[in-house]
């Protein structure tokens, strides 16, 4: 598309009064008034004739295909002018669709007739970001003439959590040996399944003493056990409105999901089986169980499809559905909020009935603001007004979670950033205990 710029439209514009004026002194010389505007056409005629054309250039662009929620990305734009030496000043603007920052407008000049411009993607929400094409915009060497390009983009840009800061994490976990607590947690040594028989030394349990292959071999013989494997982890992940509220600048589904992907990293390592589900007011997702870490890439795209929902939470249809699907006994990590105990009746009763076949850890965000709020001295009468309030949102919150913990479920109210420990920490006690 060419268009005349506003240059172009204000030199044209002082033709009018040039022509009044000329009409007014000398009307029979009123062909005069033609002059000026016929020179300003043939001017932006002339730009027109010397800028470069759109057929003339080259234009490559590269589109990432996946982005890390919380960094942002850059679509590069490469316009090659051949035939033309002069250095022209291009402009570009991205348009997409979804959750990301406004797009703004990246300039620069070409040198030696290639340009690169790199547009900034910075998305605001996980999901999928469609780039449907590239503005170009370009003048000619008079600034008259105005030249519009759009380049169409193709294919979709998957925004998922930041698995790179989940890598690190793993690699410090295992290459600490697994420090749990003050005590180093090993794959062989620990856990209840048997994996050898090895001479007593001092100070060993007699515990461990086999004593029918001691009788055998005639010397004392101890049981050495392994950790067990093949467990089934399911992730749960409620995506219901109270999900979707920001904890610390993040909402807290993300949250959860960040801490379920170290989780599900560190099970497919030990050899564990991992599945995913998302349910809000109906039951949304499902990913079989598998093993293997290339089962982990599967993990991450369904955590990345969890798309953000403002329905109520539907308990009752989201854990009955995930315990029918379970085939075998499993260790179930839900993901969840609730904010009184009225809205948590059904979700006790839910949890009641899994409790029977899993093992369960029920895992909810504690609210800092409630906490700074309880905790803040009163100076009048609104302070202590939103203190006892707070404190009755503590209060009812701490009984629910003491009647699930009676259920035999395990709690976990943490705060933001200790949520991935001790979530993970929580797993290795379960496996050391053989509960599963």
């Amino acid at each position: 598309m060419t268009r005349p710029t506003q240059r172009a439209v204000a030199a044209f514009s002082i033709s009018v009064p040039i022509a009044l004026l000329v009409v007014c002194i000398w009307r029979s010389h009123w062909y005069i008034a033609l002059y000026y505007p016929s020179a300003v056409v043939a001017l932006m005629v002339g730009d027109f004739m010397l800028a470069p054309h759109s057929k003339s250039m080259l234009i490559e662009t590269s589109c990432p295909r996946q982005i890390f929620l919380g960094h942002g990305s850059v679509v590069k734009v490469s316009v090659t002018t051949t035939g033309y030496a002069r250095p022209v000043r291009m402009k570009a603007l991205l348009e997409a669709s979804g959750e990301i920052e406004r797009p703004r407008v990246v300039a620069d000049t070409t040198a030696n007739g290639v340009v690169n411009l790199s547009l900034p993607v910075v998305p605001l929400r996980r999901g999928k970001i469609v780039p449907g094409a590239v503005w170009l915009r370009w003048r000619g060497p008079l600034g008259l003439v105005e030249f519009i390009r759009r380049e169409r983009l193709g294919g979709n840009v998957n925004v998922t959590p930041d698995i790179r800061s989940i890598y690190d994490a793993a690699i410090r976990f295992f290459a600490s040996d697994a420090e749990f607590g003050t005590k180093t947690q090993r794959l062989r040594g620990d856990g209840t399944e048997f994996d050898d028989l090895r001479d007593y030394e001092r100070g060993m349990d007699y515990r461990l003493i086999d004593w029918k292959s001691s009788a055998r071999h005639l010397k004392i013989l101890c049981k050495e056990f392994r950790q067990e494997r093949n467990h089934h982890i399911m992730l749960g992940f409620d995506t219901g409105r109270l999900m979707t509220e920001p904890l610390e600048g993040e909402p807290k589904l993300d949250r959860a999901i960040k801490a379920g992907l170290l989780l599900g990293r560190v099970s497919l390592y030990n050899g564990d089986f991992l599945g995913g589900c998302a349910f809000d007011v109906r039951f949304r997702h499902f990913i079989k169980p598998e093993r293997g870490m290339p089962h982990f890439m599967k993990f991450q795209r369904f955590a990345s499809e969890l798309a953000y929902r403002t329905e109520e939470t539907n308990f009752t249809l989201g854990i009955a559905e995930l315990n029918a699907r379970l085939s075998r006994r499993a260790l179930v990590v839900l993901f969840t909020e609730f904010v009184d105990t009225i809205q948590a009746e059904l979700l006790i009763e839910s949890l009641r009935w899994m409790t029977r076949r899993h093992v369960v850890i029920f895992v909810t965000f504690r609210d800092t603001m409630l906490t700074a709020l309880e905790a803040a001295v009163p100076n009048d009468f609104s302070d202590t007004a939103r203190a006892v309030i707070a404190d009755d949102f503590l209060r009812e919150r701490q009984i629910v979670l003491e009647r699930i913990a009676r259920m035999g479920v395990h709690c976990l109210d943490t705060n933001a950033a200790g949520l991935s420990s001790a979530l993970l920490n929580r797993y290795l006690m379960i496996k050391k205990k053989g509960l599963l």
